[in-house]
């Protein structure tokens, strides 16, 4: 059975969601306040990060979840202000990405704190730059990618060692990235800036930033399409859409969706992706053969696209200041009956 993972942060909870019938069961309680969730290739383990409060030095925890019984493990030490989740292809290590950003003034150097999930048993913390927001593993799992929000780096962190390589200098405030399916290369979204920048993975260096779009900053959220062709950028700042064909590194012409977008979600079958806005009910699909966005979709109060089942046919959508997640059906582009869950749902993740 296929199962979405809602994370209420509110609730301090995560509901499970029936995918067939698109029923919540019993809310499964974790660390307090609770942030991102992945879960392992095998679909064994789901593991949901909590900050606890990063303003007193506290650190951070992991709780793992079992699928099979749907219930919450001993929560494991993370670092403080955990704020990102990565786990490697195999399945054998989760990489917990810790801001240590009590102080925002003077922003501390993160770490990475690598979870064993044979054992759920957290190591040594690696050393990253400062105030890190996102990670990303290679599909060969031999390389991690952290970015870092006010070093303006990302730091290669090699798998088989737990240790990070030189620092790779890119845009200011990169806040995003993601990494083609064949492994080549790495796009790295920045928010103060009108460019994304390519990383090379098997040299760890930078290429010529692509220029977005003239005057336009905010690049919120980047994904890229399962065969590898193209990565789409959100901008935030100009309420349009960055198609980037990645064969030559060369933008293609912006799509115009609704304001501020800040997520999205790309559907298996590569036909479509889902963008989600900050503060917004509305949802808007983009047909990638055309890049043209379609009708948007209406679905809850502050509406974000989380996760798209295996199949791809169905998108569920948590509802931040509605209490509830829709299941919106990929064929037709029309939102469900919106499914009750806890309160302020911010994340989902979905078994495979």
């Amino acid at each position: 059975m296929v199962t979405a993972y809602v994370v209420d942060y509110g609730s301090s909870a995560v509901t499970p969601i029936n995918t067939i019938t698109n029923v919540a069961g019993k809310p499964i309680k974790v660390g307090q306040p609770p942030g991102v969730i992945a879960i392992t290739p095998d679909g064994k383990t789901a593991y949901v990060v909590s900050a606890i409060n990063d303003n007193k030095n506290v650190p951070g925890t992991v709780t793992p979840i079992n699928i099979a019984t749907n219930t919450a493990g001993k929560p494991i030490k993370a670092g403080i202000g955990p704020v990102a989740i990565a786990i490697t292809p195999d399945g054998k290590t989760a990489y917990v990405v810790n801001d240590n950003n009590y102080n925002p003034i003077t922003p501390r150097q993160g770490t990475v704190t690598p979870i064993s999930t044979a054992t759920n048993t957290a190591g040594k913390p690696i050393k990253v730059g400062r105030a890190p927001s996102a990670i990303a593993i290679t599909p060969n799992g031999k390389t991690a990618y952290v970015v870092n929000d006010q070093s303006n780096t990302v730091i290669p962190i090699r798998t088989s060692t737990n240790t990070p390589g030189k620092p790779i200098k890119v845009r200011r405030y990169p806040f995003a990235i993601a990494i083609t399916p064949n492994g080549k290369t790495a796009y790295v979204a920045s928010l103060t800036s009108d460019s994304v920048t390519p990383i090379r993975t098997a040299t760890n260096t930078a290429g010529k930033p692509i220029r977005i779009e003239p005057d336009t900053a905010g690049s919120a959220a980047i994904a890229i399409t399962p065969d590898g062709k193209t990565a789409y950028v959100a901008n935030s700042n100009s309420d349009t859409v960055t198609p980037i064909r990645t064969a030559t590194n060369t933008a293609g012409k912006p799509i115009k969706v609704r304001r501020y977008p800040f997520a999205m979600a790309i559907t298996p079958n590569g036909k479509t992706a889902y963008v989600s806005y900050n503060n917004s009910r509305m949802i808007t699909p983009i047909n990638i053969a055309t890049n043209t966005a379609g009708k948007p979709i209406r679905a809850g109060r502050g509406a974000s696209v989380s996760a798209i089942t295996p199949d791809g046919t169905t998108a569920y959508v948590a509802n931040y200041n509605s209490d509830t997640v829709t299941p919106i059906c990929t064929a037709s582009d029309t939102a469900g009956k919106p499914i009750r869950v806890g309160r302020n749902p911010s994340y989902i993740a979905i078994t495979p």
